[in-house]
């Protein structure tokens, strides 16, 4: 039996189900590609009101301080040695709805925004350093796994093992994810990472290539899968009471900021892509540079109207900080300002919360829910006397690309495949009693009623790709002969 084929939603045949067409294999992501535009667009529309993703979480206020110097990799302000910038730092679950329990199992989000004096600069993160997928065709389907089915409106952990074990580049953040690190205890004790790679670029016009992490100060603490699910019934918003009591009793949560560094001319023959959001760099090449560090302070005084209503994209961009050839970054670029603009309206960035506290010249006017005064002219470019683009405070943020137009999977270097970094976390960083804990939680998830026969031999063939000794375990769980 033949499979049809898949289209857009005007009909047309679709040229691939999860590749982006870029410039060559490495290169950005065009916006011409109607069908990954679509996809996008689409996607950001099927939930009202609530975020289509991150829907629960919690969030306060705090301050960054910068103690090293780092002008020598950017000019960004935000990084000048002696600044201090205020900041809004949400948490969040991915996959669950408002009323979710905060202690699924499940990637935590961690998203920034710095208040800074050339506008926002947002960092829109997880509690992981790696993601799922490294191309954003792939988002809504990968999300559409986690949620409910069509038919029943039911969870179902078969269509995650099926999403996965059919997208092999998930292994990485699927280990993550089924250790006790997809249940921290409180989103206190968890580390953020911007995950993304970025471009820092300094008042020189020198590139470098950047990574952030986050590190908690207050210790890594998780729980067991049965203290998670005993918690889901005891206080399902566990997370956000702790954050909130934490702070109002004085104790307030703190992160040093790390960042890693690779010269710009590395990344072309670097051994594996270093734009892949499956990977991480490995310290040993590249170590981590505490920079600075931030706390939280303040609660927020109304839930709705500062955190619910908070927007946060990774293309609110100050100069000194640029993009880079992720393609989930890339498609991250567009998709959550559109977000935003269906789920809050377009003048969401004139509510108190997303305002940046410098004054705004934009040309971009009118609207629904318009609040921001509006002034003659009205266009650009023009000759009385309106506001001009800053083009030199940018003039370094570009770069050379060249390529035949494509929809390809990046272009591999020498060292790429997908279950290698997973097997490093086996071997080199877990402890047994993790390693146990692991198989155990994989098992647990994947022994769901739902979950066929069939797919059980497809998950431990995943988890034996990882190591031997892990996807013996699971078989063993599962009753599959390995």
């Amino acid at each position: 039996m033949s499979v049809p084929y898949s289209t857009d939603d005007a009909g047309h045949p679709a040229p691939s189900d999860g590749l982006s067409q870029s410039v060559g294999p490495n290169g950005p992501l065009l916006l011409q590609d109607h069908f990954l535009i679509q996809k996008m667009a689409h996607f950001n529309r099927e939930r009202v009101p609530e975020r289509v993703v991150h829907a629960k979480g919690g969030g306060a206020f705090g301050e960054l301080e910068i103690t090293e110097d780092v002008s020598a990799y950017t000019k960004a302000d935000l990084f000048q040695k002696g600044r201090k910038t205020p900041l809004l730092l949400r948490f969040s679950t991915v996959a669950g709805e408002l009323g979710s329990a905060d202690t699924a199992r499940d990637p935590r989000g961690f998203a920034l925004k710095f208040y800074t004096e050339h506008g926002n600069y947002d960092i829109v993160g997880n509690n992981t350093p790696i993601f799922f997928i490294r191309d954003p065709s792939k988002f809504s389907d990968f999300i559409h796994s986690q949620k409910r089915r069509a038919d029943n409106q039911l969870r179902d952990n078969n269509m995650q093992w099926d999403f996965w074990t059919l997208n092999p580049e998930s292994a990485h953040q699927v280990s993550f994810l089924m250790t006790d690190r997809g249940t921290p205890k409180s989103w206190r004790h968890m580390h953020g990472f911007g995950s993304h790679t970025f471009m820092w670029y300094n008042a020189n016009g020198e590139k470098f290539w950047v990574k952030y992490h986050f590190k908690t100060e207050q210790g890594i603490e998780n729980l067991t899968a049965a203290e998670a699910k005993a918690m889901e019934a005891e206080d399902p918003d566990a997370h956000r009471r702790d954050l909130w009591e934490a702070i109002a009793r004085g104790e307030f949560p703190s992160w040093t900021v790390n960042v890693q560094i690779m010269p710009f001319e590395d990344a072309a023959d670097y051994r594996f892509n270093p734009f892949d959001l499956t990977k991480v760099w490995p310290h040993s090449d590249y170590p981590e540079i505490t920079i600075g560090r931030f706390t939280l302070n303040r609660n927020p005084s109304n839930y709705f109207a500062e955190i619910e209503q908070a927007g946060f994209e990774p293309s609110n961009l100050v100069p000194g900080i640029g993009g880079s050839p992720d393609k989930m970054l890339q498609g991250r670029l567009f998709s959550y300002p559109d977000a935003h603009r269906y789920r809050i309206g377009p003048n969401y960035l004139q509510l108190p919360v997303n305002q940046p506290k410098v004054e705004v010249r934009s040309y971009n006017f009118d609207g629904p829910m318009a609040y921001r005064n509006g002034a003659d002219p009205v266009y650009a470019p023009n000759t009385v006397g309106g506001p001009a683009a800053a083009v030199d405070l940018y003039e370094a943020e570009g770069y050379q690309v060249s390529g035949e137009i494509v929809r390809s999977a990046y272009e591999l270097h020498k060292e790429d495949d997908d279950f290698g970094q997973a097997r490093a976390l086996w071997e080199k960083v877990l402890s047994e009693p993790e390693r146990a804990n692991m198989v155990s939680n994989i098992v647990g998830h994947a022994s769901a009623p739902e979950v066929t026969a069939d797919m059980k031999k497809r998950v431990v063939e995943y988890w034996t790709n990882v190591h031997p000794d892990l996807g013996s375990g699971v078989a063993k769980g599962l009753g599959v002969e390995s």
